[in-house]
This record gives C-alpha cells, sequence and structure tokens, in this order.
C-alpha cells in the first residue's frame, strides 16, 4: 500500500518503464470504474506543439482576475511533481496526491490483468486529475494540456467546452508521423462535435487538415489573424505590447511579461478563448479582467531571467520551431549582447537543425547532459555543431558557478534545451 508522497511519486515514475500507448481504452475503462468524473469537468482543452503550456498561463491569469477557481493539468513539471494538477496555480497538496494514488494504484493493478494491459504514466495522471477534479475538488473551469498530439492522447476522453490548437510544428515525429498534415491530423483528433475552435496555425498544409475536420465537425473555428487578429506589436523592457481586434471586442495596449512574438500568439488565443466562455457559457469576464490577467501571467521556463546581473535567461525550447522562436526573441530584446548558450536535449529532437539556428545566434556554445532516460549525450551534439566556439562539458553545475564569474555586463547566458534539463538547472540556481 502506497502510504507516502515519496512512494506515491514513485509509483508514478514506475509506470514510465510502460512506455507511450497510445489509445483511449484503458481510459475509459477506469473512468467507467470511477463512475465517470470525466463528465463533471467543464474544461477547456488545450493542444498544439508549442505554447500550450504558457496559452494555458494567460486564460488562467485572466479567469483568475474574473474571480474564478480554475484547475489546471500541465506537463513537465518544473520544480515538484503536484504542480501537474494545480488549482489557481497553487499545485495540489502532498497528501491529495497521496490519496488519488490510493484511489487510482488498484484500478491500474487490476488493468494490468486485462488484455488492455497497464496503463502508462500519463495515463495513470489523467486519470488522477480527472477524478480530482470531478469528483473531490470541482473547479469553476479546469483547463487541461494535451500531452501528446491529440487524437489518441489520454485527455481526448474529455467534451470540452472549448477547444484550442496553439499551433502545428514538427516533434514527436517517431510518433505523431513525419509529415506536418500526418502531425496536424493528430493535432485535430480534439476537435470535437459543435465545440468551437480557437487556433493560431498558419501553416497551409497543417490548416487544411484542421479545417476540414472543423468542418466535418461543425466546430465553429476562429483563427489567429483571420478572425482574430493582432496589431502594434513592440518589445518593452518588461515584454510585449499589443492590440487585439476580434468578433466582439477592440483591445488596445495589451502588456505581457513573457518576451516573444510567439507569446503575444500564445496570449491573443487566451483572450478569444476568454471571449468564447463570456459569450457562449456566462462566464463573468470584463475588458479589465482580460489586461489585468494578461499582464500578470507568468509561466516559469519560458524565457525566464533568473539573473539580471549576471544576466541569466532560461528557455525550454525542446523543438526546432521553439528554437527559432527563442533566437528571434534574443535577438529583439538583447540585440548587443554577446550570447553564451548551454544546451542539453533529448534525442528524439531534430537536434540538427535546433543547433543550427543555436550555432547562428551564439558567440559560444557549450554542450552538456543530464540524469534523464532520453538525454542526449554532450559529444553527440557537439558532433551536430560547425561553431568555431563550441565546448562539451559533463558538469553544467560547474559550468555555470564559472561563466557567471567571468561574465560583463555586455554578455548573457542562455540556458535552453529540455524542459527537463531546464527543471533541473532552475531549481540548482534557485538555492
Amino acid at each position: 500500500m502506497v502510504r507516502t508522497y515519496e512512494e506515491a511519486v514513485a509509483w508514478i515514475h514506475g509506470r514510465l518503464r510502460l512506455g507511450i500507448k497510445p489509445g483511449l481504452k484503458r481510459m475509459e475503462w477506469m473512468m467507467e470504474k470511477l463512475g465517470h468524473p470525466e463528465r463533471r469537468v467543464r474544461a477547456v482543452h488545450i493542444g498544439g506543439t508549442n505554447g500550450k503550456g504558457s496559452t494555458v498561463a494567460y486564460l488562467r491569469s485572466i479567469l483568475q482576475a474574473a474571480g474564478y477557481s480554475v484547475g489546471t493539468f500541465t506537463s513537465p513539471y518544473v520544480e515538484q511533481f503536484n504542480e501537474r494538477i494545480s488549482i489557481n496555480g497553487q499545485p495540489i497538496r502532498d497528501e491529495e496526491l497521496v490519496e488519488l494514488v490510493q484511489t487510482i494504484k488498484p484500478l491500474a493493478d487490476e488493468l494490468e490483468q486485462t488484455e488492455l494491459g497497464g496503463p502508462t504514466e500519463f495515463e495513470v495522471i489523467t486519470a488522477m486529475m480527472l477524478y480530482y477534479f470531478g469528483k473531490q475538488n470541482i473547479q469553476d473551469i479546469v483547463l487541461i494540456e494535451v500531452g501528446l498530439g491529440g487524437r489518441l492522447d489520454s485527455t481526448n476522453i474529455i467534451y470540452p467546452l472549448l477547444s484550442v490548437i496553439t499551433n502545428v510544428s514538427y516533434d514527436h515525429m517517431n510518433i505523431l508521423g513525419d509529415t506536418l498534415d500526418q502531425i496536424a491530423a493528430e493535432k485535430a483528433g480534439i476537435i470535437k462535435s459543435g465545440i468551437p475552435l480557437v487556433t493560431a496555425v498558419n501553416e497551409p498544409e497543417a490548416w487544411d487538415v484542421i479545417a476540414k475536420t472543423a468542418a466535418e465537425r461543425k466546430a465553429k473555428t476562429y483563427r489567429l489573424g483571420v478572425d482574430f487578429t493582432v496589431s502594434d506589436r513592440q518589445a518593452t523592457v518588461e515584454g510585449e505590447q499589443f492590440s487585439l481586434v476580434t468578433p466582439f471586442a477592440e483591445y488596445r495596449d495589451l502588456r505581457i511579461q513573457m518576451p516573444g512574438a510567439h507569446q503575444v500568439e500564445n496570449a491573443a488565443v487566451a483572450v478569444m478563448a476568454a471571449e468564447l466562455l463570456r459569450l457562449g457559457y456566462s462566464f463573468l469576464i470584463d475588458p479589465e479582467h482580460i489586461a489585468d490577467g494578461l499582464a500578470t501571467a507568468a509561466w516559469p521556463g519560458r524565457f525566464e531571467r533568473v539573473s539580471g546581473n549576471p544576466l541569466i535567461i532560461l528557455d525550454g525550447a525542446h523543438n526546432e520551431a521553439g528554437i527559432r522562436s527563442l533566437v528571434e526573441t534574443v535577438r529583439a530584446h538583447y540585440p548587443d549582447k554577446h550570447v553564451h548558450v548551454l544546451f542539453a536535449a533529448l534525442t528524439d529532437k531534430p537536434l540538427e537543425r535546433m543547433i543550427q539556428r543555436l550555432d547562428e545566434l551564439a558567440d559560444t556554445i557549450t554542450f552538456t547532459t543530464f540524469d534523464f532516460p532520453r538525454a542526449a549525450a554532450a559529444e553527440q551534439l557537439a558532433d551536430l555543431s560547425s561553431h568555431p566556439q563550441k565546448a562539451v562539458t559533463g558538469d553544467w553545475v560547474g559550468w555555470i558557478s564559472e561563466k557567471k564569474n567571468q561574465m560583463g555586463s555586455d554578455e548573457l547566458m542562455l540556458i535552453t534545451g529540455s524542459l527537463y534539463f531546464i527543471s533541473e538547472v532552475r531549481k540548482r540556481l534557485k538555492k
């Protein structure tokens, strides 16, 4: 029997041995046994390749500013496991996590004996979240982030108030397919009959798939750049400022703290979603809630400035589109800085293209690795770089502290790559 928090987390992580098993059969089985908690969750379902977490942060912040109690389900975590299931940005308590494991573990054991096989780590956590928000602690609304893809993702058991697909680019190609239309077809799997869709997808081949799926399912679609548009965007010292026109309102001079053009897109998508909640489901959300919510929203590990002197930025850019946005953001906000990159990543990413882009930005680039099952070796990463000032370190902790002491005011340390790596670095720097 699981009695302590450590045992609970160890049991959940122990499910990683089952890998990723797409499909909803095991989720349906568990929901049936639990009395269908998923039917009692009022949810917004958020999928896409990049920007899911930031979009959740903006929308949560707007809803909280309007006085609502908001559950969130996100991954991966940055500081502690419990963050994955949160209320108003506060992770659930350790004892609540233990209780959830005590509820779900017997089901997982029973399921393992059937032809469906045991549930994966992500399926177990999804079941815990739905039981928590559907039976134990019902919220005004729950923002549920897709784990991987959409169509066969375990979160796709829900029937949401709204669906959101932030964007579609290359990631997890070993599972989702290696063309944009294949990946888009998986992401489009979260579109439900008659349920509105908000999206910032702009690549033509991905958009064609999403538009076709939405039309078949009679899901009214609101697309960034067509149905709602951003104008007057400018980088500020604090982040970004922009104006936004939707079919229902006009907002001038909205401000966000998270820098980058991609963050303006995420924020615009969140505002459009908030408007649909107001109009379709009677959420009382005023323009000042939108402005205040956006201005206060933050999300750890997304272009996060963890030190001002010396300047250190952490960013979990873990695929090619993420790296592209990161490079653009550094150039827009710190055009005069000499950039020292520290990079670690997982092996199943388009590493060569990611490193190529970082090579163009960096004055020096150092590759490292970290303790994680799929982490690439530092030498493997360095072999893909053609930078004249490239280096390898097995001791990133030592590298950071040494570099910090050498840096001048015209230099920037940029630590990027896997979110799992960023999480490790952040914990260390916070100490």
